[in-house]
């Protein structure tokens, strides 16, 4: 489970799961870099190839979620409105950058609708950047692995899961 480290988001609840029932790997907005086998630092990625390759497991679920605020920080950013963010010291803004190619496909929306529909970006970048885990293909690719993405509504308390047949997320 890859979810918001945004204190709202409780996963286990979510799902009435007791303690230790779930493998999770928290960060800001939810996001997962692609595969950049460098040698550096990769946190989520170290924990996306320990559930994987170690643990085995059978479900990796990306949670996305609203009233996001490293979403809000990310479209701050790419709109030109938090200049802070693209200087290069910036950790956050780094890590945004990994949402980027979602900002640049929800930017002609108009501005009410852009927020909510990069909250659901971050979550389909995330697994659209799994995909180029070789480990994590292989196992998609042998029906040993499947990833999905959900989008949780804190204030209403709703559940989506996006569908790839329809291209859009569902309630559930």
């Amino acid at each position: 489970m890859i979810s918001c480290c945004d204190s709202r988001v409780h996963v286990t609840s979510i799902f009435g799961a007791d303690q230790g029932e779930f493998f999770i790997h928290r960060n800001i907005a939810n996001l997962v870099p692609p595969y950049t086998p460098d040698g550096q630092n990769h946190g989520t990625s170290a924990a996306v190839e320990y559930a994987v390759n170690t643990l085995k497991i059978a479900h990796l679920i990306v949670v996305g979620h609203s009233s996001c605020g490293g979403v809000q920080g990310c479209h701050a950013m790419c709109s030109g409105h938090a200049p802070e963010l693209e200087q290069k010291s910036s950790f956050v803004g780094r890590w945004m950058d990994i949402l980027r190619p979602g900002y640049d496909r929800i930017k002609d929306l108009p501005e009410d609708d852009q927020l909510a529909a990069l909250e659901k970006e971050a979550v389909l970048v995330s697994l659209e950047n799994l995909m180029t885990f070789p480990f994590v293909k292989a196992r998609v690719e042998a029906d040993e692995l499947t990833v999905h993405g959900l989008w949780n509504d804190i204030g209403q308390g709703g559940l989506e899961q996006y569908d790839p047949a329809q291209r859009r997320f569902v309630s559930i």
